[in-house]
């Protein structure tokens, strides 16, 4: 073959090439989506997901599977999406640890954050409320701050993990107030939930949606919230400042083609706007967002800044 016809057959590879990349994001959902979940069910992320996955599938027309992946902070859910084909049909429904606070706590994080996974959707936050059992002696937010300060480390609290919200917020509270607790990690909201009905910790910080239905049912009594919500018109505010909300977000993994995930963007912030799904999300305690991808990105730049400044003040690592 010559050297021309050589070149003319790569060329016409090179051309090829792009009707069939556009053709593949015009054809997408061509079969069912994945959204991996990097926790376990029953949790803020798995309720917010299903919900999604319910308004995306309408949507897209295509059925969404919620996969749980739990353990390590979320990072075993996120190696997977960000190991998985970047084809628009696998993505990560994810709480802030696997995005904003694991790359600066964890010393050999299996996955870059940044590198390996593109921001698609900001879908909520998610205000934190701490509670205690209904028979615990402390009345108010305060008298729990004194007595972690009068009796340093004898209050327990668990979490889902050193790198959970949960634990660094708890962190920054014992920075500004001077008390004290004692931190027992769990796996999950389910074991974490588990311990405290059965009186074995003191008080719990999450996210209103994975305790929502202990506190209605009597199990549980909320002290104080992160931010004001319809659900709790008169509990008082406990905010710090810089500390962002919890935020359960969308990423698929990086070189996901931009077209799909434009796509997928639309059809979150769509589905959350449809008041079947919205006026469920608001009663499970969750604010809707739907920022675009570029916000979103912008969003996990700042919020990135801030949980770094936190860890390294603290000095919190976890090999």
């Amino acid at each position: 073959m010559s050297r021309r016809n050589l070149l003319e057959l790569a060329l016409f590879g090179i051309i090829a090439v792009f009707p069939l990349g556009a053709s593949a994001a015009e054809a997408w959902p061509a079969k069912p989506l994945t959204f991996i979940v990097p926790s376990s069910p029953g949790g803020g992320t798995d309720i917010y997901a299903r919900l999604v996955a319910e308004g995306v599938g309408k949507q897209i027309g295509q059925t969404v599977v919620v996969e749980n992946k739990p353990g390590a902070s979320g990072s075993i859910g996120a190696v997977a999406v960000a190991r998985a084909a970047p084809d628009g049909y696998t993505f990560m429904v994810s709480a802030t640890p696997a995005l904003s606070v694991n790359p600066y706590l964890y010393k050999n994080l299996p996955y870059d954050a940044e590198r390996d996974l593109a921001p698609v959707a900001r879908g909520v936050d998610a205000p934190r409320v701490f509670i205690v059992p209904p028979d615990s002696p402390f009345k108010s937010f305060d008298e729990l701050i004194a007595a972690g300060k009068r009796e340093p480390g004898k209050l327990t609290f668990g979490s889902a993990g050193h790198g959970s919200p949960t634990y660094l917020a708890v962190k920054v509270l014992e920075e500004k107030t001077g008390a004290s607790f004692t931190h027992i990690p769990y796996k999950g909201i389910a074991p974490t939930m588990q311990d405290f009905i059965g009186g074995r910790l003191d008080f719990l910080l999450s996210d209103v949606a994975s305790v929502l239905s202990q506190i209605r049912s009597g199990k549980a009594r909320p002290l104080v919230i992160s931010s004001k919500s319809p659900l709790f018109p008169d509990l008082p505010v406990w905010t710090v400042d810089g500390l962002p909300d919890v935020a359960f977000s969308i990423v698929a993994p990086a070189g996901t083609p931009s077209a799909i995930v434009e796509k997928m963007s639309r059809a979150v912030i769509k589905a959350m706007a449809d008041p079947s799904i919205k006026d469920r999300l608001i009663a499970q305690g969750y604010v809707p967002v739907s920022d675009t991808p570029a916000r979103f990105g912008e969003q996990l730049t700042r919020e990135r800044a801030i949980w770094k400044s936190l860890i390294e003040r603290n000095k919190l690592a976890v090999d």
